[in-house]
């Protein structure tokens, strides 16, 4: 009787735990219209506010070819995100600014989000990822 009841609980355990996986989904990234082949994209997925444009949530440094590139992020929980990238054309790993902090490289974020006098913010930014998705970006 034990072990049936072990059995039982068991299969019924691992039941429980197959349908509380949490489902992720692919996000594809396509950037066009940089200025050269030069350097490297740096790309980033943010899941907060907070962390936006500071603490990347996942993050890939991607080549260019033909001005363009694409980045593939898998297993991304269902939620809310926003991208940016950077043009990193001497490859220094990092946004190079003139002496006002005004941009010298390509840089982009969702939904073309831009700012004024300062970066994009997130709310302009953010998205939700509910299923597989493709976004084009541009400088």
């Amino acid at each position: 009787m034990k072990k049936i009841i072990l059995t039982v609980v068991m299969i019924l355990t691992g039941v429980f735990s197959t349908n509380a996986q949490e489902e992720t989904f692919t996000l594809t990234v396509n950037i066009s219209g940089l200025n050269s082949n030069q350097g490297s994209l740096i790309v980033g997925v943010y899941n907060t506010e907070d962390s936006f444009l500071k603490i990347r949530f996942k993050g890939a440094i991607i080549k260019i070819k033909d001005k363009k590139s694409m980045v593939i992020f898998k297993d991304l929980p269902k939620g809310e995100y926003a991208v940016s990238f950077v043009h990193d054309e001497n490859n220094n790993k990092k946004m190079d600014t003139n002496f006002i902090g005004i941009p010298k490289e390509d840089f982009g974020c969702s939904n073309n989000a831009t700012g004024f006098m300062g970066p994009p913010k997130y709310k302009d930014a953010k998205f939700l990822l509910e299923e597989n998705k493709t976004i084009d970006m541009k400088p």
